[in-house]
């Protein structure tokens, strides 16, 4: 490639990970990163190198996941996402398409990250929804799981929900923001963070959930983030329910931070 020639892309991505093995390419080829490379190497006629703005794992959803690449071909950007979405499975969905500065990193330029996790709490198992909401059959207690979740907020070491496989090169990170509402028999939780360390919100999610259910009270969650170990902390939770809503950059740079996926998520 020309590299006075080449340009930089954005794309944002919409896919349900119920199918593939997380994001990162795999000798298999069953990735979402595996799947989106191959589709921009049929419409580019050409190789095409992506970095994404946050791996996702297997069985992990994107509701506005972000990569760049870089390409010496000059076409409109309706044409990245109609050409690329051509050779697509239909579970994946490029979304956007904008230049950006040679500068921009999907992963290094972003400010911030957020996730949500869809919980039903029924009786009955999901049906419909099934691979897109973790469940619980066990009514869950809204008011002692934010009593929980307001003691994570702020910057801490988050070594009790930090999976052993993790490559972070610190624990310490800062959890701006854990709401939780509830939508029907739907619970629906909010996580914005400077990051975010490898299972950190399923691993959080276990915590909060072991809370609703009168397992633990309210204030085991300081424990077990005191502790600062894994064993502190409960099971890891179902990944079914957890949506990568994307990461958050300078306004400036004008990168669309929704999707109409987002509308449909409860």
């Amino acid at each position: 490639m020309n590299e006075a020639a080449a340009r930089r892309l954005a794309l944002g991505l919409a896919y349900r990970g119920d199918h593939y093995h997380g994001w990162q390419s795999q000798p298999s080829g069953r990735t979402v990163q595996d799947k989106l490379e191959a589709a921009l190497r049929e419409f580019a006629a050409m190789p095409v190198s992506t970095l994404c703005a946050g791996r996702t794992d297997t069985g992990v959803h994107g509701l506005n996941q972000v990569v760049h690449f870089d390409t010496p071909l000059d076409r409109p950007e309706f044409s990245w996402i109609r050409g690329t979405n051509r050779y697509l499975p239909r579970d994946i969905a490029v979304q956007w398409c904008r230049p950006v500065p040679a500068g921009f990193h999907a992963r290094n330029s972003a400010r911030g990250r957020r996730y949500r996790y869809l919980l039903l709490e029924s009786p009955v198992r999901p049906a419909i929804e099934f691979g897109g909401c973790g469940w619980v059959f066990r009514p869950l207690d809204g008011a002692a799981m934010r009593a929980a979740a307001a003691q994570l907020i702020g910057e801490h070491d988050f070594s009790s929900f930090r999976s052993s496989e993790c490559q972070a090169l610190s624990p310490v990170k800062q959890l701006r923001r854990l709401d939780i509402s509830r939508h029907g028999a739907y619970w629906r939780f909010e996580f914005e963070a400077s990051a975010f360390l490898h299972h950190m919100v399923r691993n959080i999610m276990g915590c909060v959930v072991a809370v609703g259910q009168g397992n633990r009270a309210p204030g085991w969650m300081a424990e077990v983030l005191a502790a600062r170990s894994r064993d502190a902390a409960a099971p890891t939770f179902a990944p079914e329910g957890l949506y990568f809503v994307g990461p958050i950059y300078d306004a400036e740079l004008g990168l669309p931070d929704a999707t109409a996926a987002m509308d449909w998520i409860p």
